[in-house]
C-alpha cells in the first residue's frame, strides 16, 4: 500500500450514519479529503514498515499520531475526515436534522 501511496494525491472517504430510535429520523452522509503524500525512497518505505506500525492502519499510515503522519505534505478538506469523524459537517447535520436532541450546554 505505501508505495502506492508514495508521491500520491488519493481520497479518504467517511460515511456517517445517524439515527433516532425514538422517532425513526436517519441521516446518511459522507465527506471526502484529498491528500498530498510525499515521495517516499524504498529506503523509507522498508524502515517505515519495519516498525510495524502501518500494519494495522486502512491506508498504511495514520496521519494523526506516529510515523506515518510525517509524510503526510497537504490536504485539500477536512483533517478529521482522515482521522474517521468529519466533526464539523457531523455538527452541521445534528444541528439541521436532530436540533431538538442536541444540547451545547
Amino acid at each position: 500500500m505505501l508505495r502506492s501511496l508514495s508521491g500520491s494525491r488519493h481520497r479518504v472517504c467517511t460515511g456517517v450514519a445517524l439515527a433516532h430510535a425514538a422517532d425513526g429520523r436517519e441521516v446518511v452522509f459522507s465527506e471526502t479529503t484529498r491528500v498530498r503524500f510525499a515521495d517516499l525512497s524504498d529506503d523509507e518505505i522498508d524502515a517505515y514498515v519495519a516498525t510495524g506500525e502501518p500494519l494495522d492502519k486502512a491506508g498504511g499510515y495514520g496521519i494523526q499520531h506516529g510515523l506515518g503522519s510525517v509524510f503526510v505534505e497537504g490536504l485539500d478538506g477536512d483533517y478529521f475526515t482522515v482521522v474517521g469523524l468529519p466533526l464539523h459537517r457531523l455538527y452541521r447535520r445534528l444541528r439541521a436534522d436532530f436540533a431538538d436532541v442536541l444540547s451545547l450546554s
